[in-house]
C-alpha cells in the first residue's frame, strides 16, 4: 500500500474510532483476506452489517442490565409439558410484543412453583431484545423503593422514571395487604401507565381477588379498572414445581456435559 494511501487509511479510521463505529475501523485496520476481491459497495455493505449488529447487541446489553430481570430466562426456555396449563400459541403471541405497542397489559396468576416469574422475566428479556425499555420490580421492594424516593424529595423524579419506561413488570403482587398510602401509590402507578404504557403483573391469588387487597373500595375500583379491562390473562396451573423441572433439565444437560 504506497505511503499516501497508507496515512489516508490510516486517518478514516481514526475518524471512524472518534465516531464510535469501532467494527468498521477495526475491519478497515485488520480486512480480512477474503474479502478483499469484493467490491467497495460489498465492502462497505460488509462494515456497515457488522458495526449494526456491534450496536443493536450492545443495546441490547444495556437494555437487560437496566431491566434488572431477578432471572435469565428466555421465550425458547419455556417449557411446555401435559402437567403444565399453558398454551405455546399465546405465549408466542404475546411474544410479538404488539401489546406494548398497544399499551397493554399481562396479568400471571398461579401458586408457588408453576413459573410465574421464568415466564414473565422471559417476556422482559424478549421485549429488550426487541428494543423497548424494561424494569422489574418484585412488590414489595418497590414500595420500599417508592418511601425512600418520598423521603429524599425524589417521589416525582422516580415516578416519571416508572412512567417512561415501555413495559413495567411487577412481580409477588397480593403477598399481603396494602395500607392506604401503598394503595395510592399503586393507583399513582396504575394512573400514569393508563394507555400510555404496558405493565406484566404476577402473584399467587387470582386477579378476581386483588381488589380485596386495598383497604379503600374507590381505590380498588380505581386500580382494578385501569389494570384489569386492558389485559390478557393467564392462569398458570402446574401439577408439579417448574424449579422440578428447570433443575431436572440442569442435571440433564450436566450428565451430557
Amino acid at each position: 500500500m504506497p505511503e499516501v494511501e497508507r496515512m489516508l487509511n490510516n486517518q478514516t479510521i481514526e475518524k471512524l474510532r472518534d465516531m464510535k463505529l469501532k467494527s468498521m475501523a477495526q475491519m478497515l485496520s485488520e480486512p480480512d483476506p477474503s474479502d478483499l476481491g469484493l467490491s467497495f459497495e460489498e465492502r462497505l455493505g460488509l462494515m456497515v452489517e457488522k458495526e449494526w449488529m456491534a450496536k443493536k447487541n450492545s443495546k441490547i446489553k444495556r437494555l437487560l442490565r437496566n431491566a434488572s430481570l431477578s432471572l435469565n430466562a428466555s421465550i425458547e426456555g419455556i417449557e411446555y409439558t401435559a402437567n403444565r396449563a399453558i398454551e405455546k400459541q399465546s405465549i408466542l403471541e404475546l411474544a410479538s410484543c404488539n401489546f406494548i405497542e398497544k399499551s397493554l397489559n399481562i396479568i400471571t396468576t398461579g401458586k408457588t412453583g408453576c413459573g410465574k416469574t421464568y415466564l414473565i422475566c422471559a417476556f422482559g428479556s424478549n421485549a429488550c431484545r426487541k428494543g423497548y425499555t424494561v424494569k422489574y420490580y418484585r412488590i414489595p421492594e418497590l414500595l420500599l423503593e417508592i418511601q425512600d424516593a418520598k423521603a429524599q424529595t425524589q417521589y416525582s423524579k422516580f415516578m416519571k422514571g416508572l412512567q417512561s419506561t415501555r413495559l413495567l413488570i411487577l412481580d409477588d403482587i397480593g403477598l399481603k395487604s396494602y395500607s392506604l398510602e401503598e394503595s395510592r401509590d399503586i393507583l399513582e402507578i396504575a394512573e400514569s401507565r393508563y394507555n400510555r404504557g404496558s405493565m406484566i403483573l404476577a402473584g399467587q391469588i387470582s386477579h378476581g381477588q386483588w381488589y380485596e387487597l386495598f383497604p379503600d373500595p374507590t381505590i380498588a375500583d380505581a386500580i382494578m379498572d385501569r389494570i384489569i379491562h386492558n389485559s390478557y390473562i393467564l392462569e398458570l396451573d402446574s401439577k408439579i414445581s417448574i424449579r422440578e423441572v428447570m433443575a431436572a433439565k440442569k442435571m440433564r444437560d450436566a450428565l451430557e456435559f
